[in-house]
């Protein structure tokens, strides 16, 4: 069967490792991953910090907004006790660390950057990112997403060229808007809205999220879409193998 859709680990490896930390993101890409998905806040001295949520609460020892916190402060906090107790002292990974970590793995697959701004504005932010790319060689392809249009508009203005993509649960008016503008190229919906609705876009332009599910992966390999976003990416590319007729 010809399956040519990526897998992209949604935070790394987040169900073994600790999320968005440096050893989730190696680990999702010796287990086959096509791609890495990762998460870029504003820390209060304009630092970018890697990071799901807006706080610090639910992934780290510490409390508080990453926007009122300098890097300092942020990096002495532990990434990895909240997880398991194996994984005490990790640090929260800024991008630049990220990035070299793919840099130095020659990773070759895709790298989608999610702008976090759709809760905190972090004014400044896309160009700072933009800036810091086009000052950098990388061998990934970089993918930018967010929730917030906005963000994705400043992109663009930056370089029509980027690859931007839409990510949303339910708004796809917006994001169909911003496609027939050119101002993004591919779209990320939820997984349960895209079932409920299959022919909102070509396959060639999804990238569902998250796509966790044995019979959601299936779904979405069967259509061969662009790419999964997953929590489970050894599982995804031990079943996309197994649809293929092969071994990967």
């Amino acid at each position: 069967m010809k399956i040519d859709t990526k897998i992209i680990a949604n935070r790394g490896s987040k169900v073994n490792m600790p999320e968005n930390t440096l050893i989730s993101f190696q680990t999702a890409i010796d287990d086959g991953a096509d791609g890495i998905e990762t998460d870029v806040h504003f820390s209060k001295d304009q630092q970018f910090i890697i990071m799901h949520d807006e706080t610090v609460d639910r992934t780290t020892n510490g409390s508080g907004r990453i926007v009122d916190k300098n890097l300092a402060e942020i990096k002495h906090l532990d990434a990895g006790i909240r997880f398991s107790e194996e994984f005490k002292g990790t640090a929260v990974p800024t991008l630049q660390e990220v990035v070299e970590l793919l840099i130095k793995d020659q990773f070759t697959g895709i790298f989608n950057l999610e702008l976090k701004t759709n809760k905190i504005q972090y004014p400044g932010i896309e160009k700072a990112v933009f800036d810091y790319f086009s000052s950098i060689d990388y061998p990934f392809q970089l993918i930018y997403s967010s929730f917030n249009a906005h963000s994705l508009e400043i992109l663009n203005s930056l370089d029509p060229k980027t690859s931007g993509a839409k990510l949303f649960k339910t708004a796809a008016k917006e994001a169909k808007t911003l496609k027939k503008g050119h101002l993004i190229s591919d779209f990320h919906p939820d997984i349960r809205w895209l079932k409920r609705h299959p022919f909102f876009a070509p396959a060639a332009l999804l990238r569902p999220w998250t796509v966790n599910s044995t019979e959601d992966m299936q779904y979405c390999f069967e259509r061969n879409m662009a790419a999964i976003i997953t929590d489970y990416p050894a599982r995804a590319v031990q079943l996309r193998a197994e649809m293929r007729g092969g071994l990967e």
